[in-house]
């Protein structure tokens, strides 16, 4: 009530706006998954290329997984990632195997059965992630029906389109919480389309500046020991140049324990087929008169069938040859690329650390090998490219201390400016932050009453960031400084175009990547 208006004796409270605003840091760690799920429908709603946020793995499978996927349903069968045993005249020289009798069979996966999205996110929560976006570019396609042509090329799944996952990508403009891209299903295009793919995305992430990619490497899944660096070298060739400091690549690919026995059966072999189990299995001069039983109680179900899960347990009890062949193609299903787990970890270290903290030295949760051990002068052409200057990160094994991140580093591992992730990160963090936050004086007078606020708000919020210990500096005035005012920042045409320019210097924290620890011996002194 405005004092004209105050007719009425009495005691008036007017209430006066004491503090300024302020800067509320922005959230860091919001992954964006992009790719292909077993469907994607909730409550009679389609959530195909709709970006949806979930908060757990529970509510993801509500909402892009079937109810139950054990149910005898046999349209859910094609949704299962399928393997074939190809028998071999001797010891096959690359890929999986199993050893039965005397004979050996590769295990060879049929290549449109293969996808990544699933249990990628599954890892990313088990290493400590929390909100996330989920972009479903489609369902899974129909199988081959048949194993690879050649299981020593890359994989690459005809299902996986690359006009779908760049239309999923470009949902992404829209949204502004994300940020960090992933597409674990990205290796699974050709290199041509992977590279196409990679572009795009540092694109938007340049243009955008709210959030980096994460890349995984095409060949980092089944690694050869002696070629392994042309598929480094083809990586770096087939990114481009542009917007480098905006992405980040880790390798090679993990070994996890994401799936479990119980997670696969003889579903997952021969496409279903069982009859193709029962020379491998029962041959005729090793009969098995168990196995014979219940494969022809799997092909001829009785009256009260067991459920798969029984099946397969019975199965397991009575053949040690389908133990190990179950066993051989859960080490090959759980192969997956490291991008998830990447995210996890990142998410885990911005919540306990800050996003200044590097997200390296960290063991990875439900990983238990890695399909090539980088030692260190490996390492060393990932870390540094003096041709290309784009760095890989390497997931390394160390004895006595397990799997660990062991690389820090943007694509542009040559930038002084934006060599390291957690740079990158702080200050995408702090501008996002700022932006925010000065939106509220826009339209205000562009005089020195508003650049004073403006200074002290920002002021004030990267002093906090300085006492968490996300600036360097042993006091604020080392860590930070802000300008904003006429003969500093602006000009007076400046303000009768109506702009006002806020300048802000910060020195942000780098990892101590390289350690040097000298020491030298003294010679004794009497005392």
């Amino acid at each position: 009530m405005s004092l004209s208006n105050r007719k009425i004796p009495g005691v008036y409270i007017n209430e006066v706006n004491e503090f300024p605003n302020s800067v509320v840091a922005v959230n860091t760690a919001v992954p964006a998954f992009i790719g292909y799920t077993p469907q994607a429908s909730y409550e009679g709603k389609s959530h195909i290329n709709v970006a949806k946020k979930v908060r757990s793995f529970v509510e993801f499978q509500s909402i892009y997984c079937y109810p139950d996927p054990k149910a005898p349903n046999p349209a859910a069968k094609q949704y299962h990632p399928n393997y074939y045993l190809k028998k071999q005249v001797s010891i096959p020289n690359a890929g999986h195997f199993v050893h039965i009798g005397n004979d050996y069979y590769s295990i060879i996966p049929d290549a449109s059965t293969i996808y990544y999205l699933y249990n990628s996110i599954k890892l990313f929560f088990d290493n400590g992630g929390e909100d996330c976006y989920i972009v479903s570019v489609g369902t899974y396609g129909l199988p081959f029906g048949r194993p690879m042509d050649n299981p020593n090329v890359p994989l690459i799944n005809p299902n996986v389109k690359l006009d779908e996952l760049l239309a999923g990508i470009e949902l992404l403009e829209r949204e502004e919480e994300p940020t960090m891209y992933l597409v674990p299903e990205a290796t699974l295009l050709s290199a041509d389309n992977n590279g196409t793919l990679m572009k795009m995305m540092l694109s938007q992430n340049s243009e955008m500046q709210t959030a980096i990619s994460i890349f995984d490497i095409i060949g980092g899944n089944a690694p050869d020991p002696i070629t392994y660096y042309d598929d480094i070298t083809a990586f770096r060739s087939n990114i481009g140049t542009e917007g480098l400091d905006f992405g980040t690549a880790y390798y090679p690919f993990l070994g996890t324990t994401v799936m479990q026995t119980d997670d696969l059966d003889y579903n997952n072999l021969f496409g279903g087929d069982t009859k193709q189990l029962k020379p491998i299995l029962s041959p005729v001069t090793r009969p098995n008169a168990t196995v014979n039983t219940i494969l022809a109680n799997i092909e001829s179900p009785p009256a009260e069938p067991l459920t798969a899960n029984q099946y397969n347990s019975a199965l397991i009890a009575a053949s040690s040859e389908y133990s190990e062949i179950i066993k051989k193609v859960l080490l090959l299903a759980n192969i997956l690329p490291p991008s998830g787990a990447m995210a996890g970890v990142i998410t885990s270290t911005d919540k306990s650390r800050g996003v200044w903290k590097a997200p390296a030295n960290i063991s990875l949760t439900g990983v238990a090998s890695l399909t090539i051990n980088i030692s260190s002068a490996q390492h060393e052409d990932l870390n540094v490219d003096a041709l290309t200057g784009k760095s890989i990160n390497a997931i390394r094994s160390f004895t006595g201390r397990g799997i660990l991140v062991w690389g820090a580093r943007t694509l542009d591992g040559n930038s002084l400016d934006w060599r390291y992730i957690n740079v990158r990160r702080t200050s995408t963090m702090l501008e996002q932050s700022c932006r925010q936050a000065i939106r509220a004086y826009v339209f205000a007078p562009n005089n020195k009453n508003t650049w004073e606020a403006v200074k002290s708000m920002i002021g004030s919020f990267l002093a906090d960031i300085w006492r968490q210990g996300g600036l360097m500096g042993a006091k604020p005035t080392d860590a930070f400084n802000v300008s904003c005012g006429l003969g500093t920042t602006m000009t007076p045409d400046d303000i009768l175009r109506g702009y006002m320019n806020v300048t802000v210097h910060v020195a942000l924290v780098r990892p101590a990547e390289f350690i040097v620890f000298s020491i030298q011996q003294q010679m004794p002194v009497s005392s």
